[in-house]
């Protein structure tokens, strides 16, 4: 059952940015600049996090997840640190998920050649 929710979840936070690259003139990467600003307002406010324990990785995993890990970062290293945990919080809270993605697409540019179109 975990895995039908997980799959319900994400495909729901999926079908807005779908109609928002259908039906306007978005650039996907301003959609993706929503989703994460989205996901840290929530993340933010407490909303959020019980989405993701209910879900697992179908609400971790899309860009609102990673908002939402910056949020509560930055929430943290606030409580801990002060002002200055406002300017680190979230990139240590997203770190090991920043650096799997730089590692497994620096392997990838390795394995596989980019070709003009």
């Amino acid at each position: 059952m975990q895995f039908l929710w997980a799959f319900l979840i994400g495909g729901a936070l999926c079908i807005p940015a779908q109609i928002l690259i259908d039906i306007t003139k978005l650039t996907p990467a301003r959609i993706l600049v929503i989703y994460v600003v989205a996901g840290t307002v929530l993340g933010a406010f407490g909303i959020y996090q019980p989405l993701v324990e209910f879900a697992g990785c179908g609400a971790s995993v899309p860009l609102t997840g990673f908002g939402n890990v910056l949020a509560r970062g930055v929430k943290e290293a606030i409580t801990k640190d002060g002002l200055l945990g406002a300017f680190t919080g979230g990139l240590t809270a997203s770190a090991a998920g920043i650096t799997v993605s730089l590692t497994v697409a620096l392997a990838a540019a390795f394995v596989f050649r980019s070709k003009a179109k």
